[in-house]
This record gives C-alpha cells, structure tokens and sequence, in this order.
C-alpha cells in the first residue's frame, strides 16, 4: 500500500489533507459549469463543495441550475454512502452522446448532510469538460468518488491504485 505524503500547500493553495473525516459541506460562490457534448449541462454560483480527508472537493449543483429535463436520465440502481446515505443516478445525454452514469444525487441525505438534499454532482472524467470559475479541472484518479482537482488543491489525492486502505 502506498503511503501518503502530505503535500505542502503554497499561497491560495489548500491541502485535501486538512479537510475533515466526517466530510464537511461548505457553500462557495465560485462559478461552476459543466459541458458535454457542446453543451452546459449545468452552471451555477451556489454549488455547495463537499470536502473530505485525501479527496479533492466533489461540487453539487441545484436541480434549478441542472438542465435535468433536458439531458439527465435517471438511472436503476443505488449505492450507499456511510456518510450521506443513498445515491441515485443518471446518464448525460446531449445530441447522439450519451455518458454512462455521469452524474448522481442523494435524495433523502443523512441529517448531517441534508444541505445536499437533491443536488447534483458530475463525474468531469465522463465529461467534455468541467470548470470552476475559468480553470478546466482534472477528474480524481480512479473514478471513484468524482472528486474535481484544480491548480488551488494538493494533494497527494486518494484514488490511485494502492491508495484505498487511506
């Protein structure tokens, strides 16, 4: 197994290795966006960032802000989260693309995280791109836990092989 090694946070930098296990939700005012297949599936200003131990931020979005109708189709089957409870999913679909279980919500969150009630989160590694505010985020290794890494957030991040038992 791989052992992490914190690294140091330069200015404007915050490291995943400070945020907390229980995760914390936390507002931000950033603009964030989705695009697929030319498309803005979502963007918004009132995102609310999911923030957890070794885990880049995962952004959840207002249904209001989400072209739900338009191009999210729900998705049989849940997972569970130890932590907010039940997922539901979604396909993204735009034009002839469609991006396989690309995006979730929890609609009935634990009490700890009912700030998240309906909101919606995308995996940027099944879209075209994602940003918030103008810089393109890179997906989090693995896939797993769709976390959306920018130049302000180090790491080292969980989600490589060997990395699981973090």
């Amino acid at each position: 197994m791989l052992q992490a090694s914190r690294i140091e946070p330069g200015p404007g930098q915050e490291s995943v290795w400070d945020y907390p296990r229980p995760p914390r939700v936390e507002e931000t005012g950033k603009r964030i966006r989705v695009v697929f297949a030319g498309v803005v599936i979502a963007e918004t200003r009132r995102a609310k960032r999911l923030l957890e131990t070794s885990h880049p931020p995962v952004y959840y979005i207002p249904p209001e802000d989400v072209r739900l109708a338009e191009h999210l189709v729900p998705r049989t089957g849940t997972t569970l989260c130890e932590w907010k409870g039940v997922a539901s999913y979604y396909d993204v679909v735009a034009g002839d693309r469609t991006a396989p279980v690309a995006a979730w919500t929890y609609r009935r969150p634990t009490a700890p995280f009912a700030a998240l009630k309906d909101h919606l989160a995308f995996y940027p590694s099944k879209m075209d791109a994602c940003f918030v505010g103008e810089e393109q985020v890179r997906a989090q290794p693995g896939d797993f836990y769709g976390g959306w890494i920018t130049s302000e957030i180090v790491g080292p991040f969980k989600g490589d092989p060997g990395t699981m038992g973090w």
